[in-house]
């Protein structure tokens, strides 16, 4: 079911929820948080399509708030509020509300948004692109007990790294982050089944690929060790190779679906590891609302701490000590001939 509003305000939008889940028969609200996506028009279907698919996991009210570039400076000063209201099979398995403001009210945005946040419940933020630089400063991402971001989306997704980095508040994270979450399974588990020291590491992926930075950045920062970071024509990220003195643990996926993981001693193994949609990466990032100190460390280790260590040069090994050289023996006088010695001795 869906209801068009036009210049409208958050009561009005309140009364049309209400309404509209008396009309179709479920008056009962059953949702566990609200998931505010702030986007553009151009991006607003796609975000809203896999927060529908993620909400079959977490049943939620979607609140999608769209600002309205004003073309002239009177449509800029003139402030209003359309929204549409989708219930039942419209809108997943809870409710949603696309809100698009105009004029003034684009900078005032949580203003709209706080009267349709569900009571007592929690409040995730998510901007599929486009974001603050500061999140927790953001007078929607103020909002929010999580706040989700993505730097893949982003023109330069290295540089976006040490801008959340400077500016991390906990709650914070980023798909990318979760992008690499059976990675980080896999070879955490193989390292518990190999009790080897890791000596170095090298991760290999798709240039400007946030995933491969934070994979090299949370090894580096958990095993201490160096890590470097090689590219390759991808998809997203191709292989992980750890070594050890016994040999190398290598977690090689080369076609984005299928990977083989070589451990020492140990036939290889197929493993599943397939590129996950976004509506699985927003349900997983769901399923947890407390900080994730794991990213705040991997995050601030820094891409340029990490190109450092990398870049590094190995300790020349010790040279042993040469022997001093032994020293001149004092010179004899030359004896003396007999035949003089005798004619002094007489």
């Amino acid at each position: 079911m869906k209801i068009d509003l036009t210049e409208t305000n958050s009561s009005k939008i309140n009364a049309a929820m209400v309404q509209a889940r008396r009309d179709i028969g479920t008056p009962a609200i059953g949702m566990v948080l609200t998931l505010v996506i702030v986007t553009d028009e151009e991006n607003a279907y796609d975000a809203l399509k896999s927060a529908n698919d993620a909400s079959h996991e977490h049943p939620s009210r979607i609140v999608v708030v769209i600002k309205r570039v004003s073309r002239s400076p009177r449509s800029r000063r003139d402030a209003r509020l359309d929204a549409e209201v989708r219930v039942g099979a419209d809108s997943g398995t809870g409710e949603t509300v696309v809100l698009r403001l105009h004029g003034e009210l684009v900078d005032h945005a949580q203003s709209v948004v706080l009267p349709l946040l569900l009571p007592d419940a929690p409040v995730v933020v998510w901007w599929p692109e486009g974001a603050p630089s500061d999140l927790a400063g953001d007078p929607l991402g103020a909002l929010g007990q999580r706040r989700i971001t993505d730097t893949y989306s982003c023109e330069e997704p290295i540089g976006a790294l040490a801008a959340r980095a400077s500016s991390y508040a906990p709650g914070d994270t980023d798909l990318s982050w979760t992008r690499i979450t059976p990675w980080r399974s896999m070879l955490a588990a193989a390292l518990d089944q190999q009790a080897l020291k890791v000596t170095s590491a090298t991760v290999e992926g798709e240039d400007d690929n946030p995933s491969c930075e934070l994979l090299a950045m949370w090894l580096a920062d958990r095993l201490g060790v160096p890590v470097q970071r090689t590219l390759s024509a991808g998809p997203g990220l191709t292989a992980v190779r750890l070594e050890t003195k016994d040999g190398a643990i290598v977690l090689d996926r080369a076609d984005g679906s299928l990977a083989t993981l070589s451990m020492p001693g140990q036939p290889d193994r197929a493993v599943a590891l397939k590129r996950r949609d976004t509506a699985e990466l927003l349900a997983e990032e769901l399923r947890r609302l407390d900080p994730d100190n794991t990213y705040e460390s991997s995050l601030k280790f820094g891409v340029t701490r990490l190109e450092s260590a990398a870049a590094a040069p190995a300790p020349a090994p010790a040279k042993a000590e040469e022997p001093a050289p032994a020293a001149p023996k004092p010179a004899q006088p030359a004896p003396k001939p007999a035949k003089k010695a005798a004619a002094k001795q007489q």
